[in-house]
């Protein structure tokens, strides 16, 4: 799920990501080295007059200033432009020397600044050396300031322009294809976070921002969109951009899966690793201008142990047979596994590869489709729950409102939706007739019967807009608007027609007043003058209506 598009980010975290990636242009080709001394000269390296180290494992000579050597080259014809290319690493400066079988040497110098300029897609430093009527015979560097993480000069590549070129387009592919759905990702879900306000979704967005900068530094493109930034300081965007993505992957985790799946326990793990991940960008920046194999370490190392917490999310959410489970280790397989694999390289346990260092990105852009339809998902199950709980709610409070035998409004409910209407209302108070000798006669089962029809008839003959309740034992009241009003009469002659129970003739009086029903002092008056016309009615001989003399024209 998304959470593992972070966890990808993690697989970034080498600082010579891209190293593998110059595999894609050119012929591999084998370097030595061995650390500068004051009495080396450039002629003397390039004429293998000091004695120097093939050894692959270059991290083990430590940090400082080296001579690197590449002594035989492959066969290049003449009047032929080359590109020489290796993998970014931190330094502060390196000269190139290109000796051709003429004697003559080309120098290239660059420092921090000045390499941004050669770096190419992929973060390959690339130097452009033109085309000569003799060929290229040995190659050397003068790498000052080298911290030597994983290497001096690692990777090195002679290539072609048009190799150079092929190798362009595809990284651009590539990484464009990343950003292109990422920042489809992105869009779509901070849509959905204004609308719905899930902090996932929040979460979501933050890591794939911090996903966004890391790709666009680590491609090289930040270099060439600020072709005056230090290469350092290129890499130290890589750094934070990644632990940031772990951090806000960690924070999606944690507010994706169910309340019962992140325990308290789990929840401060979580808020630890958070902050621990925020505390490690700073410090990183700190150590690294003091020391960068031990910033290196104190980072690598960090995020190491941070990584047992998506560990820990998954094995709670199995525990506890979450849904979302399925979906979240098929989309955190792939960078969780590149993620071990990239941080084992970062400490020597393993050799870096083609396939080990780029399997960051292809296993982000995996975790990115797997991720979507895992939101999509927590999104359907989220509006499920809310529908159901809107349901449940509406029940309830359909059934607050009802009178349960009748089905009508119960009097709280009847007077919360009456009074305040506005224009002049209705009233009819209905009152069975003798309801007292009825359930002498049928019992109370019966008589309860005799309401159950008695209100279904109030409801067939009112209109829809009228609300009817039962507000006493055998007594119901009718509001509707006065410009739509219920004939009194009428109502009665449906009554009389009803089929009661054993064929029981019953009757009702009908009490009505007109008049106004904004405030409850206007309740009790509406209500009084319908309860006299009532009352007349049963006066008169029951079975009847009697209207009580208009509000407005009493006043």
């Amino acid at each position: 799920m998304a959470i593992a598009l972070m966890i990808a980010v993690i697989a970034l975290l080498a600082p010579h990501r891209a190293n593998a990636q110059a595999a894609l242009a050119g012929t591999a080709t084998e370097v030595c080295l061995v650390r500068a001394a004051p009495w080396m000269t450039a002629q003397q390296v390039l004429r293998g007059r000091v004695g120097m180290s093939c050894a692959p494992e270059q991290h083990r000579l430590g940090k400082g200033d080296y001579w690197v050597l590449a002594p035989a080259l492959p066969p290049q014809a003449i009047n032929t432009e080359l590109r020489i290319r290796s993998g970014s690493v931190w330094q502060k400066r390196m000269t190139l020397y290109a000796l051709y079988d003429d004697g003559t040497v080309v120098i290239e110098r660059a420092d921090g600044r000045a390499l941004t300029r050669h770096i190419a897609l992929g973060a390959i430093v690339e130097f452009a050396l033109p085309a000569r009527p003799a060929r290229l015979e040995r190659l050397a560097w003068f790498v000052e300031g080298s911290a030597n993480v994983r290497g001096v000069l690692l990777d090195l590549r002679i290539a072609t322009p048009a190799q150079s070129a092929s190798a362009n387009v595809t990284m651009a592919t590539i990484y464009a294809a990343f950003a292109g759905l990422a920042l489809a990702l992105l869009v779509y879900n901070a849509a959905l976070w204004g609308a719905l306000r899930h902090r996932f979704q929040l979460a979501y967005c933050a890591m794939v921002s911090a996903m966004l900068v890391y790709a666009f530094s680590s491609s090289g493109a930040l270099a060439w969109a600020m072709p005056g930034i230090a290469n350092n300081d290129r890499l130290r965007v890589n750094f934070v951009a990644v632990v940031l993505a772990l951090a806000a992957a960690i924070w999606f985790a944690s507010s994706f899966f169910e309340r019962l799946v992140m325990t308290r326990r789990l929840r401060r793990m979580c808020t630890g690793a958070i902050a621990l991940l925020c505390a490690i960008g700073p410090v990183f920046l700190a150590l690294v201008k003091l020391d960068v194999r031990l910033a290196d370490a104190v980072y690598s190392w960090t995020v190491l142990a941070c990584l047992t917490v998506p560990f820990a999310i998954l094995w709670r959410a199995w525990r506890e047979r979450s849904d979302y489970l399925c979906l979240f280790a098929v989309a955190w397989a792939a960078p969780l596994l590149s993620a071990i694999g990239r941080l084992l390289a970062a400490v020597h346990a393993i050799s870096p590869g083609f396939w080990l260092d780029n399997s960051s990105l292809l296993s982000m852009v995996a975790e990115a489709l797997l991720s979507s339809l895992a939101i999509a998902y927590r999104v359907h199950s989220l509006s499920r729950e809310r529908d159901a709980a809107l349901a449940g709610e509406t029940v309830a409070r359909r059934l607050a409102e009802i009178e349960p035998l009748t089905g009508l409004l119960n009097r709280r409910a009847f007077l919360e939706q009456a009074i305040g209407r506005t224009g002049d209302q209705t009233l009819h108070i209905a009152d069975i007739d003798h309801f007292k000798r009825i359930n002498e006669t049928l019992g109370h089962d019966g008589g309860d019967e005799v309401l159950r029809v008695f209100a279904r008839t109030l409801r067939a003959v009112v209109p829809v807009s009228a609300l009817v309740a039962r507000i006493g034992g055998e007594e119901f009241a009718i509001v509707t608007a006065a410009s739509d009003p219920v004939d009194a009469e009428t109502l009665l002659a449906q009554l009389r027609l009803a089929r009661m129970p054993f064929d029981l003739a019953v009757t009702a009086s009908v009490g009505t007043c007109t008049g106004s029903l904004v405030t409850e002092q206007d309740w009790t008056r509406l209500y009084r003058c319908a309860d006299r016309a009532l009352f007349e009615a049963k006066s008169a001989g029951r079975d009847q209506s009697r209207r009580g003399i208009p509000l407005a024209q009493a006043a």
